[in-house]
């Protein structure tokens, strides 16, 4: 009895197995025939997981995605768009029409919705070997630069420039520390808005002094924050009149505009005029040097150095930090709202940095971003123009391998060492611990709780957005 009580056992678990096997066999064949019926007749379609899942096991990798993107997508021509000697061909033919896109995170393929303004190292070197073929000496480069720096400011909506407002610049009673004064101010760039900041100079001032834009990026506090302090002051306390300011609808921009405007493509247009004008101001001082005029800005202050020194001749000095790149334009539409890098039949920063040459420019970049590429791919490119001037030397770039997306101690140490060189200023004076760090509301210009803003202040969306078309910006 136990014997048979075996036997009848082991037949069941055999026929189970069989009942599973045909099964699967029967799955597969299901599937095979599913996918063996499209034609042409329907578009040969597919869900779009489907189509993924496949693509895992033919390349034998792993897909990172957000299913909410993928479930119930159905793709066309599914099949037609695999690409067997190739995972990358096979993922941008699968995903652009979706408006989608991969990135490498981890290991793994992370599909991603599409971003205009980034793309990655490959398609980076491919560009740039497709801009050498444009020029290959100084005479075509100049006929390519011309065409640039003409489209810039209308791409950016500033051609012709605003008008200036009439209104006086607003400055706070200084402060003074060791070596240097800070006062704050604020400037009505266009009708009813007003761009806010701080003006570091020298203690003692003799004779004429070299001017410093300090554009902000995306970092904590914005101009409020220690690093930023401390890069103003010293560059004071090395001879220079140095500014900084809030980005829009950033700092007391926010008495304005509510944060979610700093995203409009306007934003870009308005943080260039902002610059502008705050140089404009500047080199309305006695005290000012018009023959040493420079900028730097890390992050989204950095897209503004590359952008702004390509379009305002009057800047003669630029350091563009953890910014420069061939595959990264700026994320954010402060950077990249407007079309400008379309300009040329499209252009990149790293070609937009070539438009400064043969003027000082030292490229501070790191091992942890987008800038990681610059010594092997975006260096070399931009120093190849420079060559066409046979102005090597008034190119450099320090890169920090090790170091990742900020404008820290050795990136300013670098950048006080390149503007010491060509504005010919002390370096013993940079020395960050003769600094004070001041109070946030210390550097407000319109009170602790916005009281002093202007009158004429406009707020609010629907009121820049009036101001804007009156002026030509939208």
């Amino acid at each position: 009895m136990k014997t048979e009580s075996r036997q009848i056992r082991t037949f069941k678990s055999l026929r189970d197995l069989r009942v599973l096997l045909c099964f699967m066999i029967m799955l597969f064949s299901i599937c095979l025939q599913a996918q063996n019926r499209q034609t042409a007749d329907s578009a040969y379609t597919r869900p779009l997981m489907d189509v993924l899942t496949d693509i895992e096991k033919r390349f034998d990798i792993q897909l990172k995605l957000d299913k909410k993107m993928i479930d119930g997508k159905m793709l066309k021509y599914a099949d037609w768009r695999i690409k067997p000697w190739s995972i990358d061909e096979t993922l941008r033919a699968v995903l652009s029409p979706f408006d989608y896109t991969y990135v490498m995170d981890n290991g793994k393929y992370k599909v991603k919705e599409f971003e205009y303004a980034r793309t990655n190292e490959k398609e980076g070197a491919k560009f740039l070997d497709y801009l050498k073929i444009l020029y290959t000496d100084k005479a075509s480069w100049e006929k390519r630069k011309e065409e640039i720096k003409a489209c810039l400011p209308g791409a950016l909506r500033l051609s012709p420039l605003p008008d200036k407002p009439a209104s006086a610049v607003i400055l706070t009673p200084k402060r003074k520390y060791d070596g240097y004064t800070v006062e704050n101010f604020a400037i009505e760039t266009l009708p009813g808005i007003y761009v806010a900041g701080s003006i570091y100079k020298p203690a003692q001032i003799k004779g004429k002094c070299p001017v410093m834009l300090n554009p902000n990026g995306h970092f904590g506090q914005g101009r409020y924050r220690e690093d930023q302090q401390l890069r103003c002051a010293t560059q004071a306390r090395m001879g220079i009149i140095s500014a900084s300011w809030d980005i829009f609808a950033w700092g007391e921009s926010l008495l304005q505009f509510d944060g979610t405007l700093h995203r409009l493509s306007a934003a870009n247009t308005i943080q260039t005029l902002n610059a502008i004008r705050i140089l404009d101001y500047l080199l309305s001082l006695k005290e000012a040097d018009p023959t040493r005029v420079g900028i730097t800005g890390g992050s989204g202050g950095g897209s503004l150095t590359m952008m702004l020194a390509a379009m305002d001749d009057r800047i003669t000095l630029s350091v563009p930090t953890v910014m420069l790149s061939s595959h990264f334009s700026g994320g954010c539409p402060c950077e990249s709202g407007m079309p400008a890098h379309l300009c040329g039949g499209r252009t990149n920063n790293a070609e937009i940095a070539s438009l400064f040459a043969p003027k000082p420019q030292l490229i501070l970049s790191d091992g942890k971003d987008w800038t990681s590429t610059v010594p092997e791919l975006e260096y070399p490119f931009v120093n190849r123009v420079y060559g066409f001037y046979h102005a090597e030397s008034n190119l450099e770039n320090d890169h920090f391998p090790t170091e990742g997306h900020d404008y820290g101690p050795s990136k300013r140490n670098a950048m006080y060492r390149f503007v010491a060189q060509h504005f010919h200023l002390n370096i013993e004076k940079a020395d960050e611990t003769k600094v004070t760090i001041e109070q946030e509301k210390q550097m407000y210009v319109f009170g602790s709780t916005g009281e002093k803003l202007p009158a004429n202040a406009i707020h609010g969306k629907e009121a820049l957005t009036e101001v804007l078309k009156k002026v030509g910006i939208y």
